[in-house]
């Protein structure tokens, strides 16, 4: 009797904290998967190679897919999210940028959105004094961080960009954030290295061409 009273407490235990160990799932927002390929992601949302934004290629292949929830569907259902940036470094998917319609979240307080997502992900935020790069946004492209939700492997972290009135939900995995923004900072310093040297390689030419044309007029110029 001892052993199935137990055995009986052990399962009761599982079956108890089984829906938080699935709600603590910081690698997933709704139905996508952090890591998930452009490829099985694009399939997803319905995606088409031409919607696929290559932003840098070297060192890394660094790539943007824009996805509006309210325009899909037939007819297209009621819906809080009003854009979704997914963001690919090598093809695989390392932060999600969620904004959020005004109506949805009109008069909301920034804890009622904390309690609605610690809801969700079955986690107690943080409010750490950070900031967190975004798309567009200010001060160096980066925005404050108002809570927080993370693990060892992935962040999950609540905004309201300054240039927007919305909410917005920033979630990525660190190491894939890492390199995607180690990829980043080396392209974007190639890029500057190849305009130093393109508009030196134009001030040359234009150099030599006005020599030429000093030469040439040199010859037959009369005054």
């Amino acid at each position: 009797m001892k052993l199935i009273r137990i055995t009986v407490a052990s399962l009761a235990m599982f079956l108890l904290s089984a829906p938080l160990l699935r709600a603590q799932d910081l690698s997933k927002y709704r139905e996508f998967s952090l890591g998930t390929s452009l490829a099985d992601l694009s399939k997803q949302i319905g995606a088409k190679p031409a919607d696929v934004k290559v932003v840098h290629q070297h060192p890394a292949l660094i790539e943007e897919l824009v996805w509006w929830p309210r325009h899909s569907g037939n007819p297209p259902a009621a819906e809080a999210v009003g854009q979704v940036l997914f963001s690919f470094c090598d093809g695989k998917l390392y932060r999600i940028y969620v904004t959020y319609e005004d109506a949805a979240t009109e008069g909301m307080t920034t804890d009622d959105m904390a309690r609605a997502i610690s809801a969700t992900y079955g986690v107690t935020p943080t409010a750490p004094d950070a900031r967190i790069s975004i798309p567009g946004g200010v001060y160096g492209g980066t925005e404050k961080v108002m809570e927080r939700w993370e693990d060892a492997q992935y962040s999950i972290n609540l905004l309201r960009p300054s240039f927007t009135s919305v909410f917005a939900l920033v979630l990525f995995s660190k190491q894939l954030n890492a390199e995607a923004d180690a990829a980043i900072a080396a392209a974007s310093k190639l890029e500057l290295q190849g305009a130093a040297q393109n508009a030196t390689d134009r001030k040359k030419t234009e150099a030599d061409s006005l020599e030429a044309s000093r030469v040439k007029n040199i010859k037959v110029f009369h005054p």
